[in-house]
């Protein structure tokens, strides 16, 4: 599996990106329970205190990275994944919440590790979003893509993502846990007065949506799944990112 927090040859890892890279599933973690506990807590500025929140996670895994110093070889498949992600999204823009990321997201982390995952993620919502429009939903769309990819990256450590069935339902969670943080947002963000009815509302409306990302997410999974594994094994073998 590609661990893209390893340095270029002959450039050691400084103490700040060590300490960074502890930091990045805690802060990535942190996001939601912030959003709950400033909900909790009525807030007046949960909008964009959790807002900041995101920009900084993003900033600290992006920035590890970047510390590392890691080698071209090692930064071109995050670029690669990350472009046909991107154009994946514009070519399926006529239909709603039928979209590959999701399942291209999973497919990175899964083979490039957490930090490769969460890059792709991140870089294919800023960059779709140049077509689509950037707003204050890019830096959460870039959090839910990239904590996917972080998180596909954690299941295939542990195993969790060794056979296809296990892989199809990790897809169709991963797409229902996207629609809830952008949910989240869409909450936060836009409805008022802000209440528990009203965000309950909120979330039933998006159900559908999401159960149809959930659903498009495995038929994408299952046409790339095996093959997009063992070709990027394949180039990370080729050229020695390991």
């Amino acid at each position: 599996m590609g661990e893209y927090g390893k340095p270029a040859a002959g450039a050691g890892p400084s103490g700040l990106s060590r300490i960074m890279r502890v930091l990045e599933l805690p802060a990535l973690c942190a996001v939601p329970l912030v959003l709950v506990a400033l909900l909790a807590s009525d807030v007046r500025a949960t909008a964009a205190l959790t807002l900041l929140s995101v920009v900084l996670v993003i900033v600290l895994v992006l920035g590890s990275i970047e510390l590392s110093r890691p080698a071209l070889r090692q930064i071109l498949p995050i670029v690669v994944c990350a472009a046909v992600a991107a154009a994946g999204r514009v070519i399926f823009a006529p239909f709603p919440d039928v979209k590959p990321v999701t399942a291209i997201c999973i497919v990175a982390g899964a083979v490039l590790g957490r930090q490769g995952g969460f890059a792709v993620g991140a870089l294919a919502a800023l960059a779709s979003n140049f077509f689509f429009g950037q707003g204050v939903w890019t830096p959460w769309q870039m959090y839910a893509w990239g904590l996917i990819g972080y998180m596909s990256a954690l299941f295939a450590e542990k195993g969790l993502l060794s056979s296809k069935p296990r892989v199809l339902a990790w897809g169709f969670s991963a797409a229902i846990l996207f629609g809830l943080i952008m949910d989240g947002m869409h909450i936060v963000g836009f409805v008022r007065p802000l209440t528990w009815q009203g965000s309950l509302a909120a979330l039933a409306a998006s159900l559908p949506l999401d159960a149809l990302h959930g659903a498009a997410t495995i038929a994408f999974l299952a046409l790339i799944w095996e093959p997009w594994c063992r070709q990027l094994k394949r180039v990370l073998a080729k050229y020695a990112v390991a």
